[in-house]
């Protein structure tokens, strides 16, 4: 497990989405289980305490169950993991356009730049 943290959010909201991502790119599937908090603490060299707040807030959001005295699991409620993924891309487009608007981009521009970026696919953008 491997997390690129920066200074601009607190650590424990980097971890959710972290787990978050993880979910909707489908390498955390529903039921698996999680690291403890412990072991999340070392291998991610945070304090204990924040991993335990990661978790407590991803318990409250339920992305992940825990049963006392069992290891942590991914939710297994696929409604809430197709929320998961509909919230990472509401958030992605919701970036792109407040960057957009900022630089005052009309509609008809941005659509046609996205159109034309998509149909190249992937391997077709700049790399800046």
């Amino acid at each position: 497990m491997s997390i690129q943290f920066n200074t601009r959010e607190p650590v424990y909201i980097q971890v959710i989405r972290y787990f978050k991502e993880q979910i909707a790119l489908g390498h955390l599937q529903a039921g698996q289980e999680i690291p403890s908090r412990r072991e999340l603490g070392a291998s991610l060299n945070i304090n204990p305490n924040t991993a335990q707040r990661a978790y407590k807030e991803m318990e409250e959001q339920q992305l992940i169950e825990t049963e006392r005295n069992k290891p942590s699991r991914i939710t297994q409620d696929q409604t809430i993991v197709n929320q998961v993924r509909t919230e990472l891309i509401q958030e992605s487009v919701d970036f792109f356009l407040d960057s957009m608007k900022t630089i005052n981009v009309p509609l008809e521009e941005l659509l046609g730049l996205i159109r034309t970026r998509y149909e190249k696919g992937a391997d077709s953008y700049d790399k800046r």
